[in-house]
């Protein structure tokens, strides 16, 4: 059975998704570490400041990778389960935050050693390398501003922020498309789709993921 991991924008859906996804194939979600995360208010919240003197983007890079590798390491032990959000995108999310100076080259740099080291650590599993399908959910910027202000967290309201969620959507089907490799992508249109809302937007994406699964397991 396989492995998903769903990605995508901040606020577009992706743990409604992979909710979706796991109760159609009777299986498990190992979540995002967002609501007991102690550094992503603060990252949020900080003054450019704040940032400089706390390094909190580069302390939240870290506590991703710390949590997104022990999860990977459970998630990989099951017959099948889903990923909200995977490892894999946590360098784009790195790598934003390098290109606006939020973290050093030093950070950077540091950050990525772990990273590759983590990496041969996983490939080194005995029972599963990587996740059969991504699920990249993408929409235009109105759609995923609209969506972080329904999920209504406080801490990612600021009108400040704009800027730094347009910077991180520009490049994300960049990345997407041209940067990984690690399993097959399936493209959901989220402008359009609403898998909580709409029962039959939910049966078209989860018979999507399945033909994708499918197509997967044939060439094999």
């Amino acid at each position: 059975m396989p492995v998903i991991c769903v990605g995508g924008m901040i606020g577009i859906g992706k743990t409604s998704v992979a909710e979706l996804l796991a109760k159609e194939l009777g299986t498990e979600v190992f979540y995002e570490s967002v609501d007991d995360n102690p550094i992503l208010p603060l990252f949020y919240s900080a003054s450019p400041e704040e940032i400089q003197a706390k390094r909190y983007p580069f302390l939240l890079q870290l506590y991703f990778l710390q949590t997104r590798f022990a999860a990977i390491k459970e998630a990989y032990k099951q017959d099948d389960s889903v990923l909200d959000r995977s490892i894999y995108e946590d360098w784009y999310f790195a790598k934003v935050n390098h290109d606006l100076g939020r973290i050093s080259s030093l950070e950077m740099q540091v950050y990525e050693g772990l990273l590759d080291e983590m990496m041969k650590e996983i490939e080194g599993l005995p029972y599963r390398k990587a996740p059969d399908l991504m699920v990249y959910l993408k929409a235009d910027f109105e759609t995923v501003l609209h969506r972080i202000g329904l999920r209504g967290r406080d801490f990612e309201q600021d009108e400040s922020l704009v800027e730094y969620y347009r910077t991180l959507w520009s490049g994300y089907d960049e990345w997407v498309h041209r940067h990984y490799s690690a399993s097959d992508v399936l493209v959901v249109d989220m402008n359009h789709t609403d898998v909580v809302n709409n029962p039959d937007d939910a049966a078209r994406v989860a018979q999507e993921v399945k033909n994708a699964l499918a197509e997967v397991a044939g060439r094999r």
